[in-house]
């Protein structure tokens, strides 16, 4: 990569400028501080000043396994160099990270694609919007992008090594397969959704030996039961790479909660903290696009939530409207969910899922996972949610609009980026992570495009796929 950045020092210049120039225009003109920020800066100013991984409630520090470390860490990092609250400097830390993971992508389509490619893709993600967009919020999402990005590179790079040297003694490429697990490691400490990129490596790697011993009865030296017996090793370090830095989380989730806790918990909240399973469960029968999850999910418990506010989709009849209608105003009351109006959230959700099971279980998680791919990236922005109503104000509206076009350009580029290089060696790793984490989402209630950030490396690489000539198409070999 190195290379190819010295050949084209002006365009990765100029572009890397340009780059540089849009995420600092949403740092200072859109800086996003959400709740998730100050709880992890919360966690992060307890860490650093009196050594409890916390959260402060009622002036009192509480130990807490409701977040990962990663983020917190970072955060603490930021505020020991720069100064208690400056999340300034962690935005623009955030941008440093985000020009790197353009780099980092424009490097695994030089692999996977070309050289011409890779300055596509390294322009692609440079001028991303949404990208930028996410730097300037103090949020998991830059960090998370870029050890995705990073550990995907270097899985390619360890592939293309190992079936260059099939044949030599020291084919392993250790330190390789190690920084890949470790940056996968990376993906965990920030998000439990992390352990994705995992999985999928490890369903790509049963593929890769199920086609060796497919073809076992094969000449090749290549293809023989003791080169798939090969393939364990580099799954093994992988895994430990990837795993190992989550002990010392576990091992302080035991100690502190007696729990065995090696993730934050699936609705992220501490150990005496009640979930919400059966409102959580009811909103699965019915919400289907990131509209009701600023309306409706984000606001129980704590705020008023409005009946009008649901789409027709959330009633399978006048009765139950009527019911629904009466569980949000014993909601209404106190603005908490007991467990009596919980459990009567559950039997309703129940007998949705039974009077409609093909619409709990398929029709709505693939409406979610579209629109999380499909929706203008602009939660970020004021913007308005029902940009679709056209009430919003004509800036913002336009905003949205053009949002909605480059990223439908991104998701259709993508799309025919793929179909053009199905037989690029390596791109059935970065596909299967696209696929398993986009069905991951479906099943969250929570339908956020944030979401699918994660899989824009893969994105940019696939559409970058347009932008090279088939004619010199040339399968890279690693640096």
């Amino acid at each position: 990569m190195l290379e190819l950045v010295r050949k084209n020092a002006r365009f990765f210049l100029g572009t890397g400028l340009a780059g540089l120039g849009l995420r600092l225009f949403f740092v200072f003109r859109f800086p996003a501080v959400v709740d998730d920020s100050r709880l992890y800066a919360d966690i992060a100013r307890n860490w650093l000043q009196h050594g409890i991984y916390g959260i402060t409630n009622s002036d009192r520090i509480m130990p807490t396994l409701s977040r990962l470390p990663g983020y917190p860490a970072f955060l603490a990092a930021v505020f020991a160099l720069f100064g208690i609250n400056n999340f300034r400097a962690a935005l623009l830390i955030q941008v440093l990270v985000d020009l790197g993971t353009c780099l980092v992508i424009a490097d695994l389509a030089r692999r996977i694609l070309n050289d011409r490619a890779a300055k596509a893709a390294f322009l692609i993600g440079a001028l991303c919007p949404f990208l930028p967009n996410y730097a300037a919020a103090a949020l998991t999402e830059t960090l998370e992008a870029f050890f995705t990005a990073l550990a995907l590179d270097l899985a390619v790079c360890a592939l293309y090594r190992m079936r260059e040297k099939s044949n030599s003694p020291g084919s392993l490429d250790v330190s390789t397969w190690l920084g890949c697990g470790v940056s996968m490691g990376g993906c965990i400490l920030l998000r439990p959704d992390g352990g994705i990129l995992l999985v999928a490596f490890a369903i790509y790697w049963c593929f890769l030996i199920f086609r060796i011993l497919r073809n076992r009865s094969t000449e090749s030296p290549s293809y023989s039961p003791h080169r798939a017996a090969q393939l364990l090793f580099p799954a093994v370090i992988v895994a430990i790479g990837a795993l190992a830095p989550l002990i010392p989380w576990t091992l302080r989730n035991l100690h502190t909660f007696h729990r065995f806790q090696p993730l934050a918990p699936r609705y992220a909240n501490d150990s005496d903290e009640p979930v919400m399973t059966g409102f959580n469960r009811w909103t699965k029968t019915w919400i289907a696009d990131y509209t009701s999850v600023e309306e409706i999910y984000w606001n129980v418990p704590g705020d008023n939530i409005n009946v009008a506010q649901l789409p027709n989709r959330a009633f399978d009849s006048a009765a139950e409207r009527n019911e629904t209608a009466q569980l949000f105003a014993e909601y209404n009351e106190d603005h908490d969910i007991s467990p009596e109006l919980d459990a009567r959230f559950a039997t309703l959700a129940a007998e949705r899922i039974r009077a409609a099971p093909l619409r709990y279980y398929l029709w709505l998680p693939a409406l979610r996972i579209a629109d999380m791919w499909l929706r203008p990236r602009t939660e970020l922005l004021p913007s308005d949610p029902r940009w679709y109503e056209f009430n919003d104000a004509a800036p913002w509206l336009g905003v949205s609009i053009g949002f909605g076009l480059v990223n439908l350009f991104y998701v259709a580029a993508a799309i025919f980026g793929f179909s053009r290089s199905t037989d690029a060696f390596g791109l059935g790793l970065l596909f299967s992570f696209l696929i398993l984490r986009s069905l991951f989402l479906g099943t969250l209630e929570n339908p956020e495009p944030r979401y699918t950030l994660e899989c824009y490396p893969v994105v940019i690489v696939a559409a970058a796929a347009l932008f090279m000539h088939k004619s010199n198409r040339s399968y890279r070999k690693p640096a």
